[in-house]
């Protein structure tokens, strides 16, 4: 957690100065993503909330979604990364919606991606959406929530700079 600890201040440091919010949208990282945000202090002035997406349940009933919402696309991928981040912002009416979606390990996922294997996304303002996959390459359920965690953190800082 302490390698997640000094970016996560940076981004509450910038979405405060903006005036902005986030929610989050995370599976494989397991809340590493909300934890981190939530450790700064302050952070009720730009976290609006979040969820761990891990099962079907999850996502009907903290997202509100469907097979329909889904048609065409499946889970720990780019796009379906980009529908959680657009969903969780306007569920929350956040500014930006920030997600993660992939598989931790020690073994791969049921659609076929190895451990170490994720999609992360962020929608913001002005109809800002960015994606990305990252592949670690190794079975290890602790190292890569965290990567992911810290990859999907980064990616915000990114946008936000």
């Amino acid at each position: 957690m302490e390698t997640l600890l000094p970016l996560a201040a940076e981004i509450g440091t910038q979405l405060k100065a903006r005036r902005e919010t986030v929610a989050i949208a995370e599976s494989s990282s397991g809340g590493l993503v909300s934890a981190a945000l939530l450790a700064v202090p302050g952070a009720s002035a730009y976290y609006r909330g979040g969820g761990v997406i891990y099962a079907p349940a999850a996502f009907k009933g903290l997202l509100g979604l469907g097979r329909d919402d889904i048609a065409g696309m499946r889970s720990s991928t780019e796009p379906y990364a980009l529908l959680l981040a657009r969903t969780i912002r306007g569920k929350l009416g956040a500014d930006w919606g920030l997600s993660e979606t992939g598989a931790a390990g020690p073994e791969g996922n049921g659609y076929g991606d190895a451990a170490g294997h994720t999609c992360v996304a962020l929608s913001g303002p002005g109809g800002f959406e960015v994606s990305r996959t990252l592949e670690t390459g190794i079975p290890d359920r602790d190292a890569n929530m965290r990567r992911f965690a810290l990859d999907a953190l980064d990616l915000m800082h990114a946008a936000l700079t």
